[in-house]
């Protein structure tokens, strides 16, 4: 196989900081000796979740077997994902915030068409589904635990708590109309063919403040593993907060 030089469209800074993170954990777990140091244990995952590329690329470029490359991954995945905010966090953050922006989006997964639990009617593809919060200029503030892609916007933010942690901390919230129910905490845009001007006018402004949140899929997604995950969809969880913390990390 041909090893060619490459590059990842990120700054040092998200290098260093799971690398001294990794550093940390080997001395927790009294490591003595890798195969790969601390920073290359790091840049070894940065790629694999930046670009998608697979175990087999990876270890052939590093130099080392798959299977050593698959355990060093995960350990970076699980030390990342253990550092990620959590809910309450960020409504804590958000309270600094006017108001946040609730969305949601399906990852799409490789599975056959019998999992029926994973597959979305709404974008008839499988996936798992993910609530996002954002703050008003559309930066990522908080990414919920992965649900089957059948589960409902609605359901999956009720689940996550996220409806009631709005209503606790007497939070405004703007979102799409698959949120139509959620209460007060979160305004919807009016639904009907036969609207009053006024709420025609509602609408409007209503989609261009929500239209901000698309800004934080797109970073989500910028990630280009989570274009197509062919992972066990028990670890998809720890690879989404994996990668939110770095995007705080690089931010």
């Amino acid at each position: 196989m041909l090893v060619y030089p490459s590059s990842i469209d990120q700054s040092s800074r998200t290098l260093r900081y799971p690398t001294g993170r990794l550093v940390a954990r080997r001395g927790e777990i009294g490591s003595r000796w890798r195969r790969l140091t601390a920073g290359r244990q790091a840049l070894l995952a940065l790629p694999h979740l930046r670009c998608g590329d697979t175990y087999a690329q990876l270890a052939t470029g590093f130099g080392i077997g798959i299977a050593t490359a698959y355990r060093y991954i995960r350990e970076a995945v699980e030390v990342l994902a253990g550092l990620a905010p959590t809910l309450a966090e960020a409504m804590h953050v958000a309270r600094t915030k006017a108001f946040v922006i609730l969305d949601g989006t399906l990852l799409p997964i490789d599975r056959i068409a019998s999992d029926t639990p994973y597959c979305s009617g709404k974008h008839k593809r499988h996936g798992m589904n993910v609530q996002v919060l954002t703050d008003p200029f559309g930066r990522l503030l908080w990414a919920s635990p992965a649900l089957p892609g059948s589960t409902h916007d609605l359901t999956a933010a009720r689940v996550h708590g996220i409806v009631e942690a709005l209503a606790e901390g007497g939070l405004k919230c703007c979102a799409d109309k698959a949120y139509q129910g959620a209460g007060r905490p979160v305004r919807v845009p009016f639904r009907g063919r036969r609207l009053k001007r006024w709420q025609r006018r509602h609408n409007s402004t209503h989609a261009k403040i929500r239209c901000l949140g698309e800004q934080a899929m797109a970073t989500l997604k910028g990630w280009r593993l989570l274009r197509k995950l062919r992972c066990s969809t028990n670890r998809i969880t720890a690879i989404i907060q994996a990668v939110l913390v770095l995007h705080h990390a690089s931010a």
